[in-house]
């Protein structure tokens, strides 16, 4: 080889530009394949942030020298390292455009494109395989064909030198940045253990207990671990689905003003750290941080106390179990940089790690077992037990069970089948990164839809009692949803149409005045997915109004109908149940923990029906009393006897969350507070009223004498 043309590969050996970009392309490629192939840690988190920062820092440069190399060796004769190069080119161009989109994508974004990911990965693995052996065997051709060219030879290895020199302190200088930026935040603290006087009475290996709930480590979490929802809405990512949550009934479960009020009765009774059997569900935040204790003020005064069921309490459990009572597993997932703190900086960087590396926050918290019955029996299945009422076992709610044995369940036919979300969590159309699922048997990953996380039921109470911005909306879904007129396309041809619970009046067609009026109204659960009503049904009422007016609208029979007391009249044909204390007193303020049985109970399975019978008389004249109850005035059906009349009759099925009487107990009846009634289902007759007919009497016939013929 000539002298020239090894001076001139010294030359371009000695390029300092050449070596930084060497060593970009160096640190590119195994950042790179780190992300990919290690474990998600801190060190990876910032691994990704250097490697977007220090890739867009140096890329003009890069590109610069490329353009320059190629434009260098264009004319040299084709060989298997120029070819090597030219794959070498392209491959760090494509590797360049996709990380470009992607980091566009996580910047501006809400999720970045898997496709587009897979397509950096390659791009990436082909730039190592030839770009890396493309150096080196320039390196080693080099130096091979210059042995004995002297002082050329010196100058050559030199510059291989100095090249490879300046390569690795760029490379070097790269992971020092990661290194730093390490050293400077390795991460959130986190204090995971129980207060000093943290009371353990149900066993030291049971920290949660009455409550079933379990963490993965056995232990205490802190309590920022399960919290933070809010963020899942501000980072511009899952919006919609935060904006569902804030109005539901999971958000506001340990705010509630009623749950405070019982879970406050129950800690001055029992302990307060009776209240664990309550917070598995209902609290999980202050349960698993361990605030459950008889010195903490208010039993739920640590950071994510107002969140109840919180976006991470729900999406970080493991493994759940049929027994009921909160029996799940909960692990904490990882958290990425800056989760847990505020400010502008931190948020842009939590964000950007998020999107751009969302492999961690995939696996910790988009799981199968969400999507199964099983997972809702963990808190939808409700017993008390020796340890809580002190005599023994009791089955309380229990909307799994009922479900599985309902019409509904079809095991092995998800088309036949109704499930607990698909009810609850209706479709709903979405731009939320969430959307789209390839596990349906009905839906596909691009359909655009998410379940709504609104969780609609029955609980009209609470939304408007807490005043909750967009409460109305929730209210009105929840009256909508009562009725059966909340529609829910993709199951539309599994179930009935019309109201949720039906409600049909049978009544005569023609009735005597003063004669007997039998009514019966009937009462069939179509659309629920377990009993009618279901929840504590201490507390919930449902029950059946039935008002009877004359011509004039005056009302001549009556039941069910609420006084100006909000309290329902005695006698009514009410769904409900009333549960016993060892004693036989009844249970009327929620006070479970003394349950030990249920004196009577009334609930309609799904699919079944039940009968209210309804007996009075109907007025036979003017003046006559339609016998109304002692309290109120008098009605005449004015009608005199011989003449026509028509009876008007109107049944509803009507339905509240939380009686009267208990919350006039809660917050005291001056507070003036009352659950909204919803009207279910409704039917009506029209009864006429007519004299019997009188048939005229036929005459005796007469005696004919006989002839004496024939005698």
């Amino acid at each position: 080889m000539s002298t020239t043309s090894l001076e001139s590969r010294a030359v371009e050996w000695g390029r300092r530009l050449a070596a930084i970009v060497l060593a970009w392309l160096l640190f590119e490629t195994l950042t790179g394949l780190a992300i990919w192939l290690l474990p998600f840690s801190v060190p990876n988190q910032w691994m990704v942030v250097a490697h977007t920062g220090l890739g867009l820092l140096f890329l003009p440069a890069v590109l610069y020298e490329q353009v320059r190399h190629l434009r260098v060796y264009w004319s040299r004769p084709l060989a298997a390292v120029k070819v090597m190069g030219y794959l070498g080119a392209t491959a760090t161009l494509a590797a360049i455009v996709t990380g470009l989109v992607l980091t566009v994508q996580a910047v501006l974004g809400r999720r970045i494109d898997y496709g587009w990911d897979m397509a950096h990965i390659v791009a990436t693995c082909a730039l190592a395989a030839f770009v890396l052996p493309h150096v080196g065997l320039i390196l080693v051709r080099d130096r091979t064909l210059a042995s004995a060219a002297g002082a050329a030879e010196a100058a050559l290895r030199r510059a291989q030198g100095g090249a490879m020199a300046w390569t690795g302190i760029g490379l070097a200088a790269g992971l020092a940045v990661i290194g730093v930026l390490w050293a400077a935040w390795p991460g959130e603290r986190l204090v995971d253990r129980f207060p000093d006087d943290y009371a353990r009475p149900y066993g030291e290996n049971r920290p949660f207990a009455p409550s079933l709930a379990k963490t993965t480590t056995g232990g205490a979490y802190d309590a920022r671990s399960l919290a933070g929802s809010e963020s899942c809405g501000s980072s511009g990512c899952h919006e919609e689905i935060a904006a569902e949550w804030r109005v539901s009934a999971h958000r506001w479960a340990a705010m509630d003003p009623g749950f405070q009020r019982i879970q406050e009765e129950m800690a001055k009774q029992n302990g307060a750290e009776s209240t664990r059997y309550c917070g598995g569900c209902h609290d999980p935040i202050s349960l698993f941080s361990g605030t459950k204790n008889i010195f903490t003020e208010k039993l739920t005064g640590l950071a994510g106390y107002n969140e109840g069921v919180s976006c991470l309490a729900c999406h970080s459990v493991r493994k759940t179990d049929l027994e009921g009572n909160a029996n799940y597993t909960v692990g904490r997932p990882q958290r990425y940089l800056f989760e847990m703190r505020d400010g502008g900086a931190a948020r842009t960087v939590r964000n950007f790690l998020i999107r751009a590396y969302p492999r961690q926050h995939v696996a910790d918290l988009s799981k199968r077992v969400f999507k199964t019955p099983e997972y809702c029996a963990a808190c939808h299945k409700q017993f008390i037990d020796q340890e809580v009422n002190n005599v023994g076992w009791v089955q309380l709610q229990n909307q799994y069970d009922n479900w599985r044995k309902s019409r509904w369940n079809h095991p092995g036919d998800p088309r036949r089948t109704i499930e607990c979300r698909e009810c609850h969590m209706p479709l709903v159309v979405s731009t939320d990164p969430a959307s789209g699922d390839a596990l349906d048997y009905n839906r596909s990953p691009g359909d655009g839809r998410h379940r709504s996380h609104r969780f609609i039921g029955a609980n009209q109470v609470m939304p408007a009692m807490l005043k909750i911005p967009g409460h109305e909306i929730q209210v009105a879904l929840t009256e909508k949803w009562l009725r059966g007129e909340f529609e829910i396309p993709e199951i539309a041809d599994k179930w009935a149409h019309g109201p949720a619970v039906a409600l049909e009046i049978l009544a005569p067609a023609q009735v005597a005045p003063g004669g007997d009026i039998v009514l019966k109204a009937v009462v069939t659960s179509n659309k629920v997915g377990h009993d009618f009503p279901t929840g504590p049904l201490d507390i919930i009422q449902s029950w059946v109004e039935i008002v009877v007016t004359d011509a004039n609208g005056v009302a001549v029979y009556e039941s069910g109908t609420v006084n100006e007391r909000r309290f329902i009249k005695p006698g009514s044909f009410m769904f409900k149940a009333e549960p016993v204390d060892q004693y036989g007193n009844l249970i009327d303020r929620h006070n479970l923990w003394e349950m030990v049985g249920v004196r009577y109970r009334r609930s309609l399975f799904p699919g079944f029906s039940d009968t209210a019978d309804y007996l009075f008389r109907c007025p036979g004249g003017a003046g006559e009393s339609a016998q109304p109850p002692r309290d109120e005035k008098p009605h005449t059906f004015a009608t005199p006897a011989g003449m026509t009349g028509r009876l008007h009759v109107t049944a509803r099925l009507l339905y509240r969350k939380i009686d009267q009487y208990l919350l006039n107990f809660m917050f005291g009846e001056a507070a003036g507070l009352t659950a909204p009634i919803t009207e279910m289902a409704r039917d009506e007759a029209v009864i006429e009223v007519r004299p019997p007919v009188r048939r005229a009497a036929l005459a005796a016939p007469a005696v004919l004498p006989v002839p004496d013929a024939a005698r």
